[in-house]
């Protein structure tokens, strides 16, 4: 059942954005906006902590992506809905925040015109998408229906994904090790494996690669 006035957490790293996304939804009666972040992690505590029934969230940010916070809000606490909004017009994107559990991806170049609806669809359990994400997901589907394949397959799991990123950020093995809570030699075999996943040699193809998948910023 929707609520009458969805608690909303915004989390963007730059602090105009959030100032934008906040206009949007003030003069909104079926929302209160009642908690922000700057950051993934942040974000994540922050919703489990305020009990938020949906959380807008930037793609790209700093600590943890967007899109690895999407993942542990949507397992951790399901009954929040989730809405991407992003600057990329990128079907890559798109399918990873539907995989991430997202409910909803906004442009955020649309976003005074598309978001307000899209959180309202995602309260109703309905998706929203733009129009090029629509077709990219039309097309996959075809293409699924003729290769009678099981669809698209990440070669990196979500931890994999959290270690390239913090690589990528220039984190050290220790440091990656504190940040995960894992030991330095588990980072250091999560980084062999990547690697030998991604047919890479060094660091510098792993930035490439997580600026292409979007886990940092170029």
């Amino acid at each position: 059942m929707t609520p009458l006035k969805t608690r909303v957490v915004i989390a963007d790293d730059h602090a105009i954005v959030r100032r934008g996304l906040l206009a949007l939804f003030e003069p909104q009666g079926d929302f209160e906006v009642v908690a922000q972040a700057d950051d993934g992690q942040k974000a994540v505590m922050t919703v489990l902590e305020s009990d938020a029934d949906l959380a807008v969230l930037d793609i790209s940010m700093p600590r943890k992506t967007g899109l690895a916070a999407a993942r542990e809000i949507t397992q951790r606490r399901p009954e929040t809905r989730v809405v991407m909004l992003s600057m990329h017009d990128n079907e890559q994107y798109f399918f990873e925040a539907l995989k991430a559990g997202a409910a909803g991806y906004v442009l955020k170049s649309a976003a005074d015109r598309d978001l307000v609806e899209a959180c309202r669809a995602a309260m109703r359990g309905e998706p929203f998408f733009y129009g090029g994400a629509v077709t990219a997901l039309i097309r996959d589907y075809l293409a699924l229906v003729r290769r009678g394949g099981n669809g698209r397959e990440d070669p990196l799991t979500p931890r994999e994904l959290e270690v390239v990123k913090l690589i990528a950020e220039a984190y050290t093995n220790d440091r990656i090790a504190t940040q995960l809570m894992i030991s330095p030699k588990t980072v250091e075999r999560h980084r062999a494996n990547i690697l030998e996943k991604l047919g890479m040699r060094d660091r510098v193809e792993l930035t490439r690669y997580a600026i292409r998948r979007g886990l940092i910023e170029a």
